[in-house]
């Protein structure tokens, strides 16, 4: 009962919120958000963090907010994109790489015509790997 007081008390704030400032892409994500969370409305949820991370596409909360809408309505790849777009205008947030890591994305093979499991690919996927974190891009 106190959740349900609780999230529906948010809804509300953060509705009133959108309302007086239409144009704020960071209450319209985190409406859509609640929306996604509380009344599993994701047409609605969708169209409002899409339109934010169109207005802010450099805010990595953003983009973080439109992949949660997708998880939760079961769209994976539609996660994955939103975060790889994501990664891409907000030159690879860590908060970024680390959700498509905990989704259990990733990098392409070396060699996209081998097997990942071959010799070659699993040792130049290696290689890779030593000198991106070298470099501190991992």
């Amino acid at each position: 009962l106190y959740h349900n007081h609780f999230v529906t008390e948010a809804l509300e704030r953060m509705k009133k919120a959108v309302e007086e400032d239409k144009n704020n892409p960071v209450y319209m994500s985190h409406f859509g958000l609640l929306l996604a969370q509380a009344k599993k409305n994701y047409t609605l949820a969708e169209k409002l963090c899409s339109q934010a991370v169109r207005k802010k596409h450099n805010d990595p909360e953003l983009h973080l907010n439109l992949a949660d809408v997708y998880i939760r309505a079961n769209r994976h790849d539609d996660a994955v994109y939103a975060l790889r777009q994501g990664a891409k205008y907000t030159k690879r947030d860590s908060r970024i790489m680390q959700k498509l890591q905990q989704l259990g994305v990733r990098r392409a093979p070396v060699i996209p015509f081998l097997d990942r499991r071959s010799f070659l690919n699993r040792h130049l996927g290696k290689v890779r790997h030593s000198v991106r974190q070298a470099m501190g891009h991992d």
